[in-house]
């Protein structure tokens, strides 16, 4: 079991930067990678930003941006602190969004929300033009 408490959001204006923590507790050692997603109105939830557990694989730590913010966003690990972060530039108000943070333990890097096996209850980010 994974627990998952997301924070950070709140209304700032277009341009502006915000950075979202997700904290995670519970048996966060069988966790394989930690995703961002995000889930505006009237629209499905969708993939944001992931980031792969430290050893979990035998190369260098792995990340995957959705194109929409690609080189605006950055998704983080503090492993001492089992919390993962996205630090969010140039914000637009097409990112407000009700962001959740999400854990997989499948070890298949994976940015379908469907596969992800604990999440947190979200945060809201609004931007405003």
């Amino acid at each position: 079991q994974v627990q998952l408490v997301e924070s950070g959001g709140g209304l700032v204006q277009a341009g502006a930067s915000l950075r979202l923590s997700c904290a995670a507790s519970g048996r966060t050692s069988s966790t394989y990678a930690m995703g961002w997603f995000r889930q505006a109105p009237g629209e499905e939830r969708e993939f944001v930003a992931l980031i792969t557990r430290r050893g979990s694989i035998r190369r260098n730590e792995l990340t995957r941006y959705a194109d929409s913010v690609k080189g605006r966003f950055t998704i983080s690990r503090d492993n001492a602190e089992n919390t993962v972060y996205l630090q969010m530039n140039s914000l637009k108000p097409e990112d407000t969004a009700v962001y959740y943070c999400a854990a997989d333990v499948s070890g298949v890097v994976t940015t379908t929300p469907s596969e992800y096996d604990y999440w947190g209850q979200g945060t809201q980010v609004t931007v405003s033009s």
